[in-house]
């Protein structure tokens, strides 16, 4: 069979998400992950509009050594030059180029003659020789560009050097037979088509992304798909790993194609980027979905009691996930510990970061009776899961609400290494705990977002919050997780006024 390439852009286009902005660390925590996973290439990032980003990229490209790594660039010498140098440590390496191809683009944002682009596309391919010899190009807005221009620069940035072509569907506009056919287009009529592997890179505007991208490889003879984890991205996202994976391997009968990816390690991966993003995974998202292989109906739950395949088409250990039981206890040691995280796949750089921890397991053990794997994965959650600690540190709560009384709430948190406290009321407890830390902190955030999300069932379970935070310009997502819903929203809180408080990236958002 074929083998079909997966090129993942969680790091990249998925961090355009606006909230989904990662440090260094995390970033480095979700590659390490995405190699254990088996994708061919991921994108670590666009080395050029930071040195925040330049520095993850590099630092990737050091410790990543199965997959290659790849950085955005835009058509110009300064770009390419950050790109080649970010990349230079790793294994493989590869740098994406794109330029806009369409009317709209060429004459409204890059002010530039359709031959002014062309000539630009053949240089910037050029210079990227100098650093690799895996050269995407892409021409942003591909889909509403005219094909006979596709045509010549499509030809031209081959010859120059381009091994991958990549053809966007940049604003979600395409449907899935037009789309095919567009491509299977381009490649028959440019003459030397053949010398390079064609990508489809879909937005999921008109909730197609999917779609689109398994037509481009089915009908246009794509064999490279640009992707992300939960489907991640600007707008209303971009194409699901998850989705298109299980797609071609449960109908391996229509596709006749094969990936490298260890479908196991979905689910964990899955969580680890919802947890890092602060993006919740909703309940019946396909594969990954808390309900994807869940059964209410009664006539389906006799059907699946009978044969599971009346109605699963998967099954659901083979993309990671595992059954609710109860794994550890209070008493449990931490040789225990250190066996069921590394069964789950949760990766630990350093035995300081393991008893870390270990006493936060130990501290939930006494307040939760059953500890569930989605509980330890918690564990590893927001600012915990990063080498960094948080500016921003929930030490402590005591909170009052009774009938027909306003909440208050007292907070204790470390701030850079000093001890806060604020007490405040509010019109509920966690606007208490809000107003509280606010008093001190008069960070003049605006909420934007605050979400609750149950990690496993039962009244026991762990609450998971999501804090969205906006400040000049800047948007950031928080995390927090505790048996108390209300010392997980001061937790959030806490830690999206960490990122507030670091440097803002000098972050130009590009998009393919």
């Amino acid at each position: 069979m074929d083998r079909l390439v997966i090129f993942d852009t969680t790091l990249r286009d998925g961090e355009q998400s606006p909230g989904a902005s990662m440090t260094k660390e995390e970033k480095l925590r979700i590659a390490l992950q995405l190699e254990r996973l088996g994708v061919d290439v991921m994108e670590a990032g666009f080395a050029a509009s930071s040195n925040g980003d330049f520095e993850a990229i590099h630092q990737i490209a050091r410790h990543v050594k199965d997959s290659t790594v790849c950085s955005l660039s835009r058509a110009n010498l300064r770009d390419i030059e950050r790109a080649g140098e970010a990349i230079r440590p790793a294994n493989r390496g590869r740098i994406h180029t794109f330029i806009a191809t369409s009317p709209l683009h060429m004459e409204m944002k890059l002010r530039m003659t359709p031959d002014q682009v062309y000539e630009r596309a053949i240089d910037a391919v050029k210079a990227c020789r100098a650093y690799t010899d895996d050269i995407e190009f892409s021409a942003e807005d591909a889909y509403r560009s005219d094909p006979a221009f596709l045509y010549r620069i499509c030809e031209a940035v081959i010859n120059a050097g381009a091994t991958t072509i990549n053809i966007p569907d940049t604003v979600g506009y395409a449907t899935p037979e037009l789309y095919g056919a567009f491509l299977r287009d381009l490649r028959e009529n440019v003459p030397n088509s053949d010398k390079a592997i064609w990508s489809v890179h879909c937005h999921n505007d008109l909730g197609m992304a999917v779609a689109n991208s398994l037509a481009g490889v089915k009908l246009g003879g794509a064999r490279q798909i640009e992707c992300t984890i939960n489907g991640l991205g600007e707008r209303a996202g971009n194409c699901s790993l998850e989705e298109v994976v299980m797609a071609v391997r449960t109908r391996r009968d229509y596709f006749d194609l094969e990936t490298g990816i260890d479908t196991k390690q979905i689910v964990p991966t899955s969580k680890l980027v919802s947890t890092i993003t602060g993006f919740p995974i909703q309940p019946n998202k396909a594969i990954v979905g808390a309900n994807a292989f869940a059964h209410a109906s009664g006539i389906h739950q006799d059907g699946i009691l009978k044969s599971r395949e009346t109605y699963e088409i998967m099954r659901a250990e083979d993309v990671g996930w595992t059954q609710n039981k109860l794994v550890l206890g209070k008493l449990s040691g931490r040789n225990a510990f250190k066996q069921r995280v590394k069964e789950l796949g949760i990766p630990v750089e350093t035995e300081t970061e393991l008893n870390a921890a270990f006493m936060r397991f130990k501290d939930l053990a006494d307040r939760k009776s059953e500890i569930f794997d989605e509980d330890i994965q918690a564990l590893f959650t927001g600012s915990e899961i990063g080498m960094q600690k948080d500016a921003f540190e929930f030490v402590s709560l005591r909170q009052q609400s009774e009938p027909g009384e306003q909440p208050t709430a007292t907070v204790v948190w470390n701030e850079e290494g000093e001890e806060r406290s604020s007490t405040a009321s509010g019109n509920g407890p966690v606007d208490a705990v809000f107003q509280a830390i606010e008093a001190v902190a008069q960070s003049g955030a605006e909420l934007q977002l605050y979400n609750v999300s149950a990690i496993t069932g039962g009244t026991e379970s762990q609450g998971e919050v999501t804090v969205r935070l906006a400040r000049g310009g800047r948007v950031v997502n928080g995390v927090g997780a505790d048996p108390d819903i209300v010392a997980a929203s001061a937790k959030a809180y806490l830690n999206a006024l960490s990122k507030l408080s670091t440097e803002a990236p000098c972050n130009p958002q590009h998009t393919i």
